[in-house]
């Protein structure tokens, strides 16, 4: 596709119900490599009033070899084929179809369809992927019972997986077996999965609260199996919680999961049969970190968790995909939020939010939560649709509370069970059970951007009320130039001169806390029986994702990191200080000068590292500043190296200012008994103990570097050893060279460590990392056909570095324009994400803008582009 072709938009508004029903399918897979035949029969009733012709999806890599109708072999004359579509006209109202397709999983590098992994064939059909492996209705809202046969040489694939129940095995001749699994629950062919190859297996069970035995079973290369404990733990730990929070029991006699080295996303849902990426499975302490062992806790509780949403009720379309991903983010979160800290858990979900999707919702790419149009489906899987769909559906919990929100899961599933449904089916559910209108309230949904949100305060010492002028704005995105008010919950308290909440009326009702409501652009809300002027801490627990602009000034923003009952808002004051100083001093060195570090700030971030009450996890949040690119987001004109110097000193004067205290906490929260527990309790002390790690390096600068290999030779798991090279990479030092070394050394087998090994290389803010980059794409370990390896290498560079990739002389645009259409060859999904950072150029200067515009217009004018890889390239050039 070239800059001058017009792809196909498909369009909300166009939607249209099938008009064809599919009352069963079967398929027989003959597995080869390089020519798997695939024989696909299904029985079709075409509904009534409905004349038209039955159009099968397709893709060009795939062969149709045979069509037959109601066991009569048709010639070409009887039906039409192009390179995406088979279309069958003249049918009667029931009929038997039975299509014969040949495909190349070796070949198939997209990861798309039906593909080899080292090996093992997989499937990936989320979204359009079925159509990869026969021509079929290829749409969520054709739902319809599956069984499969799977036929395939033993000795090389003796495993043989597809969904619901495993019914039937036998051998046959030629070294070949087959497996037969029939799923008895009606699911969209988005949610079709196969896996065959050698693996090992680890075995469970869980018995559900209705008493059904199930088996668990989690599928790995050879090798892996000791690093599969947690994964099944948290699968267990998710099946319990669904059960006691939202009374959703598992509805099979089996749950398989596989890890996959090879593949697009992070993980997929397919009924019964869960397909992940590697690294979001396999976990010890020698090779995960405490991050990744709370990734895989939450990614396989997400699956897991859409065996109701998005399984058992699913999307009607694909615009209705935060139907299922939104709701089911926040119902990881809160599980995560149960296992861990909730308190953690919500700082760690909005550091997310604020790093992924606001610059996505200020961005040319700026989409509403359920979007209007698409080119390429595979784009809209992104943190608008599902972080920012979370957040809607963490709003309408808050205002319906649990009770109201249960009542609403409740009607939801009752009424849709077995259907595909839309955003609107959903939030019916939750309106009805709570007879509540929440018309207003869905234009969440629909309408794009982050609003901004301005508070000003006024307190009458005399009539001892407390009055705040809130003001909305949601400035204008591509294909939306007029926004309308939005339903925003704000939780809000106000915090007394001893930083206890304060008893007072507000509509009537006397509380420490309230919740106000936003609808219109201006409101006033007025607190009485105030007895002093107040702190006011708004939108707490970040109860709507809004920017917040408000009259408090630094000792306000101090007092609350000192006081704020609430965890989130007592974390952000932090953040916005630290934010506002870091932009003050980045003014200071633009003009030439040397920047001043505000002594009330240093005072802030001593007491919170001396105040032994505060919990490790919490206190290393609050200790940590923020991040360059979150300080870049605040900023009208972007400058990257004026805001890492900035950052940069801020942090050395910390390090500087209280060495002795961040010393004793490195030395206070070791961990002795020598068992490493994954758990939050532990994951929080050795956090703390590596945020005292870094004040320490940036106090004592490159006579550091001992202490930080020290560290990395003492550390007896994958956390402690990775925080010391975080640190040592930024080093011109002997050190840094020997610690990459030994680490490569120790762990060249095994891929997820290699990606850590690339991935904190590749972000290092020393000089020539893009040479060293360029590097290693030549290592041995780099491969473009590995979505994992890129991202680690390519994608944190380019997205995790901005100090080098928005170098001055654009060798960093030009080297993703380069990577882009290399890839874009190989794997269109993965090609069209990295394309993000370029579409921010409005954000730079106009040295900085032409060269990101150039580098964009050269992935446009290459020649033959996918449609993930235009989309997002043409809407980033001109939206």
């Amino acid at each position: 596709m070239s800059a001058d072709t017009n792809p196909p938009v498909i369009r909300l508004q166009d939607y249209t119900a099938p008009a064809y029903r599919l009352r069963h399918v079967e398929m027989v897979f003959d597995l080869d490599p390089e020519s798997t035949l695939v024989t696909t029969t299904m029985a079709v009733t075409r509904l009534a009033g409905m004349e038209v012709p039955l159009e099968l999806d397709g893709d060009r890599d795939m062969a149709l070899v045979s069509v037959w109708l109601d066991n009569r072999e048709l010639p070409d004359g009887r039906y039409e084929l192009t390179e995406e579509s088979l279309t069958l006209r003249d049918l009667p109202e029931e009929f038997e179809l039975q299509i014969q397709t040949s495909i190349n999983p070796k070949a198939n590098t997209k990861l798309e369809g039906l593909y080899q992994s080292n090996g093992m064939f997989c499937t990936q059909c989320e979204a359009e992927g079925f159509r990869r492996i026969t021509f079929f209705p290829d749409r969520p809202d054709v739902m319809t019972t599956y069984r499969v046969t799977i036929r395939a040489p033993k000795a090389d694939y003796p495993v043989l997986l597809s969904n619901g129940n495993n019914v039937e095995n036998g051998d046959l001749p030629d070294g070949r077996h087959y497996a037969v699994w029939d799923d008895p629950f009606p699911k969209p062919s988005y949610l079709f999965a196969l896996v065959a190859g050698d693996l090992a297996m680890m075995e469970d069970r869980f018995t559900t609260m209705g008493d059904r035995d199930v088996t668990l079973r989690i599928f790995v290369e050879h090798g892996n199996e000791s690093r599969c404990a947690y994964a099944m733990d948290s699968l267990i730990r998710s099946m319990k919680w669904d059960e006691e929070r939202f009374g959703l029991e598992y509805d099979l006699d089996i749950f398989n999961i596989v890890a996959v080295s090879d593949f697009n996303m992070g993980a997929m849902e397919n009924k019964s049969l869960n397909i992940f990426n590697a690294k979001y499975i396999l976990a010890d302490p020698e090779t995960a970190t405490d991050a990744d062992f709370a990734l895989v806790e939450g990614i396989v509780a997400h699956e897991y968790f859409h065996n109701w949403t998005g399984n058992r009720v699913t999307c009607r379309d694909w615009f209705q995909l935060s139907l299922k991903e939104g709701l089911t983010v926040f119902r990881d979160q809160e599980f995560s939020g149960d296992q861990r800290s909730h308190a953690v858990q919500r700082i760690e979900d909005v550091r997310m939010l604020r790093a992924r999707q606001f610059p996505e919702d200020a961005g040319p790419l700026s989409h509403p939560v359920r979007p209007d149009s698409y080119i390429e489906i595979n784009n809209f899987y992104t943190a608008t649709v599902y972080e920012k769909g979370a957040e809607v559906i963490r709003m309408m919990h808050s205002i319906l509370g649990e009770d109201g929100f249960q009542r609403g899961m409740k009607l939801y599933f009752e009424r849709h069970d077995g259907q595909a449904v839309t955003c609107d089916d959903f939030t019916a559910a939750m309106s009805d059970a709570n007879d509540m209108d929440l018309s207003h309230f869905k234009l969440w949904y629909s309408q794009s951007g982050t609003p901004l949100v301005t508070v000003s305060e006024h307190y009458d010492e005399t009539a001892k009320t407390f009055r705040i002028r809130v003001r909305q704005e949601t400035r204008p995105t591509p294909g939306q130039e007029k926004k309308q008010p939005l339903y925003i919950p704000l939780r809000t308290a106000l915090i007394g001169q001893d930083g206890q909440d304060l008893s007072c009326r507000f509509d009537g009702v006397e509380a420490r806390e309230h919740v106000l409501t936003l609808t219109k652009a201006e409101q006033d809300f007025v607190f009485e029986g105030v007895g002093e002027k107040p702190i006011l801490s708004i939108n707490r627990g970040f109860s709507a994702p809004v920017i917040l602009k408000s009259d408090a000034g630094h000792p306000e923003k101090a007092f609350q990191m000192a006081h704020d009952a609430d965890p989130f808002n007592r974390w952000n004051a932090g953040q916005d200080y630290g934010v506002s100083l870091i932009l003050e001093m980045v003014e200071t060195l633009q003009n030439g000068g040397k920047p001043d570090v505000d002594p009330a700030f240093l005072d802030a971030m001593g007491r919170i590292a001396r105040d032994q009450a505060i919990d490790p996890a919490f206190k290393a949040l609050a200790l940590t500043l923020p991040s360059e690119d979150y300080v870049a987001e605040q900023m009208q004109v972007v400058d990257v190296e004026a805001i890492h110097g900035a950052r940069e000193h801020l942090r050395r004067a910390i390090g500087t200012a209280h060495r002795d205290q961040f010393q004793h906490l490195y030395e206070t929260h070791r961990l002795e008994d020598g068992r490493f527990d994954p758990g939050a309790e532990a994951a929080g002390h050795r956090a703390l103990r590596s945020v005292a790690l870094g004040y320490l390096g940036s106090a004592d600068g490159d006579t550091a570097a001992p202490v930080l290999k020290s560290h990395f030779d003492q550390a007896d798991n994958m956390t402690d050893a990775m925080a010391a090279l975080r640190y040592l990479t930024d080093m011109d030092v002997p050190e840094r060279a020997s610690c990459l070394t030994a680490f490569e050394e120790r762990w060249k087998g095994n891929q997820q460590v290699m990606d850590k090994w690339f991935g904190i290389q590749a972000m290092s803010a020393r000089q020539n990392t893009l040479d060293d980059v360029r590097g290693l794409m030549e290592h041995p370990a780099f491969t473009m056909k590995n979505p994992n390896r890129v991202r680690s290498l390519i994608g944190a560079f380019c997205i995790g570095n901005p100090l080098h990739f928005h170098v001055q002389d654009g060798s960093g645009y030009d080297f993703l324009a380069e990577q882009v259409i290399a890839l874009d060859k190989i794997n269109p999904q993965v090609a069209a994400r990295l394309m993000g950072p370029l579409g921010q150029w409005r954000r730079f200067d106009s040295g900085h803008q032409e060269k990101m515009k150039a580098a964009i217009s050269h992935v446009l004018e290459s020649g033959e582009l996918s449609k993930d890889v235009y989309e997002i390239a043409s809407k980033s050039l001109a939206g």
